[in-house]
């Protein structure tokens, strides 16, 4: 007969409750370290799909993840020329939040070098990547948009021409790829009157200047588009992604255009390094920091738990030690009853939270390690909890049940 089983039996309501809340708080502590590293694959998931070598950004700058970078577009040709080189993209990465269907609508925006890059290291579960240069966009189901749908950016309209799953930018919004032209044209959109008015200002500034007034058709040009201007260039891009030839040395090709004074390089390790260790590092901390309170909170529910039924039966202890119970065996008791209560709160935690992460609004990405982990902590705290128990036992005399 089993002693711990007996008595487990016996207090079951309250030892049920407990594994249910140790459950819940070990759940709790599972979907912390998968959404931790849901964070770092969504972060990583652009850099991979690219598969670039080098990441050419602005001067100073560590990319256009990190924070703003503007690059002139012309420098996707610069970089063609460099020995070594096979192949040089335009990148583009900002965010929008419009109005559709009568609610907000966020997504970060990604501008691929089209027709090199038409999106199909993208991870499509319907549809088709893009095929023209304008009015059609690849969106994740996270956006909540259907396929054949239409989204008004800017004064455009874009047809959702594929749907991916799983692409979300670290802050948890969902992809939606455009090419670059079309990219640039909704981060640069502004209103009519914004471009007449201007207009009308690049105009005055003209006659103010004693070259307007000698040439007034030179005035008059300024009140055109920005595109018939020479001194105003094309919209700059956020990033030039370089694929390095086979046989070449990546360092060497970004310290050949690291050189220029106008520009950074990063390499494809250096860049994920940035992400992890720049735009999540603080969320890692801070999601460490609550998992060790969640384990000590767990552990300390258990003491109290085990400490509480070791009281309830201090009767029946020191009866077992009158008939010559040794020591050994009424630690197994209580023993067993820790790692018995982990493991049902271990069972709960994965059962109930197989049903909960997939319902998250981030994507919580358990793996085998996390539970081999988890288990080995449960063990651990299982084993910590019950020497409070464990001391109380030991210290009951024989003579207890006379009184």
């Amino acid at each position: 007969m089993n002693l711990a089983a007996q008595d487990v039996r016996h207090n079951l309501g309250r030892f049920a409750l407990t594994a249910v809340g140790i459950g819940l708080l070990l759940m709790i502590v599972l979907g912390m370290s998968g959404i931790y590293r849901g964070m770092i694959d969504d972060a990583l998931i652009v850099v991979d799909g690219i598969d670039a070598d080098l990441w050419v950004v602005q001067h100073g700058t560590r990319g256009p993840f990190a924070e703003i970078s503007r690059v002139p577009a012309s420098l996707e040709d610069r970089i063609r020329a460099v020995p070594g080189v096979q192949r040089a993209r335009s990148f583009v990465s900002h965010s929008v939040q419009r109005d559709h269907r009568g609610r907000p609508l966020r997504m970060t925006v990604h501008g691929l070098s089209w027709p090199e890059d038409q999106g199909q290291w993208t991870k499509l579960v319907t549809g088709r990547p893009l095929a023209q240069a304008h009015y059609e966009m690849i969106a994740d189901v996270s956006l909540g948009l259907a396929l054949g749908e239409q989204v008004r950016l800017g004064k455009d309209l874009y047809t959702v021409v594929g749907l991916t799953r799983g692409m979300v930018s670290s802050g948890g919004d969902g992809i939606a790829f455009f090419t670059v032209t079309d990219a640039l044209a909704v981060q640069f959109d502004v209103s009519g009157e914004s471009i007449r008015l201007e207009r009308a200002a690049r105009f005055a500034r003209a006659l103010g200047q004693d070259l307007g007034q000698a040439q007034p058709a030179m005035a008059e040009r300024g009140k055109g588009l920005s595109t018939g201007i020479p001194a105003l260039g094309p919209p700059q891009v956020s990033a030039v992604t370089v694929t390095v030839k086979p046989g070449n040395d990546p360092q060497a090709v970004a310290d050949l255009v690291g050189a220029w004074p106008d520009v950074s390089v990063h390499t494809r390790d250096a860049q994920e390094q940035l992400l992890v260790r720049g735009m999540i590092d603080k969320a890692r901390r801070q999601i460490g920091l609550f998992r060790v309170l969640l384990v000590v909170i767990s552990t300390i529910i258990m003491a109290l738990i085990l400490y509480t039924l070791t009281l309830d039966k201090i009767h029946d202890i020191a009866m077992l030690k009158l008939m010559g119970a040794r020591n050994r065996m009424i630690i197994g008791l209580i023993l067993q009853q820790a790692l018995l209560l982990g493991a049902i709160g271990f069972g709960i935690a994965w059962l109930l939270g197989g049903w909960v992460f997939p319902r998250f609004p981030r994507r919580v990405l358990i793996t085998p390690g996390d539970l081999w982990a988890l288990a080995l902590v449960v063990v651990m705290i299982s084993v910590l909890a019950s020497l409070v128990g464990i001391w109380k036992a030991a210290r009951v005399e024989p003579n207890k049940v006379l009184s």
